[in-house]
């Protein structure tokens, strides 16, 4: 054991390996330690110093690599008693927790977002109460939205009934009063896990129409059978996380790995794919693996997804749901 430590293991992997997890304990208390600066940096910066102070100075190899572990473990167990909260200072667009009630084949969720926005940060607050029949679930639709990169989007949920209503889950950061996203700050204990459940006209147009972001629509090849577990399986979480928050993870907690999560729940199955992360490209995954409507080609499929000015004109329009979606058929599962 100890010549192989001594060797490629220790050099090519270990060590490295050691380095990194000191950097990432160095972020780690930076962002999530002390509220005091001068405090936080200066215990930032004892985790790569004792590394490296270990592995120059303390021998046999072994016992410098055993050593400078057991500080960094340490900081890790640390770092995962951080409690979440429910109980904080929120903006007002997230100030308010989903709850679904079960009775039957009925659920009623209280604090559906349905805001009428004038600005992204000018909205008139609409929180109601609404009943929808599980046997009247008919499909799921999904929307990528872009704000910059190609590579990576925010992804969105959506539930068809066959009343015409839609009812949208939108994975999100629970942000403080004051506090705005980071995405460096995202793989952190810097923001609560949130579940938007909104109208559509709120979700989706206040991307669309506010934020000037790129929305695409996706509509799924799946059973109303799978679409309604999968429904249930989302609110059973949102009943949760009212009592039991969770923190959000922009790598493992995030608007996407969250969706997969749930899927894996209800239809287990499909390999974990980079594209589960760069999510920018899930569209094109979703297309080979027959999610989507494959009758045409994906470019042409892409296309049309492209909903930005269809929301755009549809803006308050009751009917702003069907309106994003004309021209757009749900493929036969």
């Amino acid at each position: 054991m100890i010549p192989l430590l001594s060797g490629a293991v220790r050099n090519l992997v270990l060590i490295p390996l050691l380095i990194a997890v000191s950097l990432w304990s160095s972020a780690a208390i930076w962002f999530d330690g002390p509220s005091q600066r001068t405090m936080a940096g200066l215990l930032a910066a004892l985790p790569p110093l004792l590394t490296i102070a270990c592995l120059v100075w303390m021998r046999p190899w072994w016992r410098a690599i055993a050593v400078a572990a057991m500080g960094l473990a340490a900081i890790v167990l640390w770092w995962k008693t951080i409690p979440p909260s429910n109980d904080r200072e929120w903006m007002p667009d997230v100030a308010r927790l989903a709850t679904a009630r079960f009775d039957g084949d009925r659920v009623t969720i209280r604090n559906v977002r349905n805001f009428d926005y004038h600005s992204e940060t000018d909205f008139t607050e609409h929180w109601e109460e609404r009943t929808y029949d599980l046997d009247q679930v008919v499909g799921i639709d999904f929307f990528l939205v872009y704000w910059g990169s190609p590579w990576i989007a925010h992804t969105i949920v959506s539930w068809e009934f066959s009343d015409g209503r839609y009812l949208a889950i939108s994975i999100e950061t629970r942000k403080e009063r004051g506090e705005s996203y980071s995405a460096v700050r995202g793989f952190f204990r810097q923001f609560e896990l949130y579940y938007v459940v909104a109208d559509e006209r709120d979700v989706i147009r206040l991307r669309s129409n506010y934020r000037g972001e790129d929305v695409h629509l996706y509509r799924l090849r799946t059973s109303p059978e799978v679409a309604r577990a999968l429904l249930v399986d989302y609110l059973e979480e949102v009943n949760r996380l009212a009592v039991e928050p969770r923190w959000y993870n922009a790598l493992t907690h995030n608007c996407t790995t969250t969706i997969r999560r749930h899927s894996q729940h209800v239809a287990p199955g499909g390999a974990l794919d980079w594209r589960i992360f760069v999510n920018g490209k899930l569209d094109e995954l979703g297309y080979e693996r027959g999610n989507l409507d494959t009758s045409i080609s994906f470019e042409e499929l892409r296309r049309r997804s492209t909903i930005t000015e269809r929301a755009k004109a549809a803006d308050q329009d009751p009917d702003f749901s069907r309106l994003i979606r004309i021209g757009m058929q749900r493929p036969a599962p």
